[in-house]
């Protein structure tokens, strides 16, 4: 039952990761451009590529426990 709860929690928190993880979204997309420049991952966007990993890495824990039970 706990189990079940946490991987529902772990599923909607890793699709809201993801969608946060937007490429292009810069001021120059709004107009139409694109920006072909290398850039490294700063403060936020670190953070939330790092906690995209570890929800996947929790939701996927989950589901193996699921089939074991």
């Amino acid at each position: 039952m706990i189990i079940d709860i946490i991987q529902i929690v772990a599923a909607t928190a890793l699709i809201v990761a993801i969608l946060l993880q937007n490429r292009g979204s810069g001021l120059g997309a709004a107009f139409g451009g694109e920006s072909n420049v290398y850039r490294t991952r700063r403060s936020f966007e670190k953070m939330i590529f790092y906690a995209t990993i570890i929800l996947a890495i929790i939701f996927f824990i989950t589901a193996f426990i699921n089939i074991l039970i």
